[in-house]
């Protein structure tokens, strides 16, 4: 079997995503091919962790804007993303993928509460570990969590997989003269301002030197074909 470009990576998904076309709640048709492609990628020997959002059931800065405290908001966000690693970690499992839910906060009826040992060790095991609750602390977004946890875990990549194929110099949808990048530093991300991530998901990756992969989550075959080391999308990195 074709050895992987990498070894163990941090799988990103929007809660949006997971709701396909619907654009709210999930639809499993959607979540079976990411998980049809996540069982591909641990029979290639690639551990794999994942972060989902929650976008597809609750937003705390936008859905809880002006009616409720943030802080409560954002808690009301961290179920919603319980609610998708349920329906993810049940998907895989359904493929004969182990697979194994830790969350930032506590609710041991639903999952184990996270720590990276466990976590190192349950991917070490070949599990897929679907990281809930975000960072388990309100005002960070799932995008800080995705890295924070790949920086616990050793990750060699992020691959962030969005509703856009890359990373371009403006929005494609409203500038047609937009261009997309194969690859940019995080320095330039963040002086232009580009929707990536947020800026403190940015500068987390930038100061533990985690490289991000940005591509199109519509084919979900994207994400073999990233291990693979096809050039795909955006590589975020230090240099060039």
């Amino acid at each position: 079997m074709e050895k992987p470009k990498y070894k163990r990576v941090l799988l990103k998904i929007s809660g949006e995503a997971l709701a396909g076309e619907k654009h709210f709640g999930l639809d499993f048709a959607m979540i079976g091919r990411v998980c049809d492609a996540v069982k591909e990628a641990a029979a290639m020997g690639v551990q794999v962790g994942i972060v989902v959002g929650g976008g597809n059931f609750w937003r705390g800065v936008k859905d809880g804007g002006g009616h409720m405290e943030r802080s409560r908001a954002d808690h009301m966000g961290m179920l919603a993303t319980v609610m998708n690693s349920l329906a993810v970690a049940e998907v895989l499992e359904q493929r004969d993928v182990p697979a194994q839910v830790l969350t930032g906060v506590e609710m041991r009826t639903f999952a184990d509460p996270y720590t990276r040992r466990d976590a190192v060790r349950l991917l070490e095991e070949g599990q897929v570990v679907v990281f809930g609750c975000g960072t388990g602390n309100p005002y960070f977004s799932t995008d800080t969590a995705a890295v924070l946890r790949a920086a616990e875990i050793g990750a060699d990549v992020i691959l962030l997989a969005k509703n856009i194929d890359g990373v371009y110099s403006a929005d494609p949808n409203k500038d047609p003269a937009a261009v997309r990048y194969d690859s940019i530093t995080y320095d330039e991300v963040l002086a232009r301002h580009l929707a990536v991530m947020d800026t403190t998901a940015t500068s987390l990756a930038m100061d533990n030197h985690i490289p991000v992969q940005v591509f199109a989550l519509k084919d979900p075959g994207n994400i073999i074909r990233v291990l693979r080391g096809e050039a795909l999308g955006t590589i975020v990195k230090e240099e060039k």
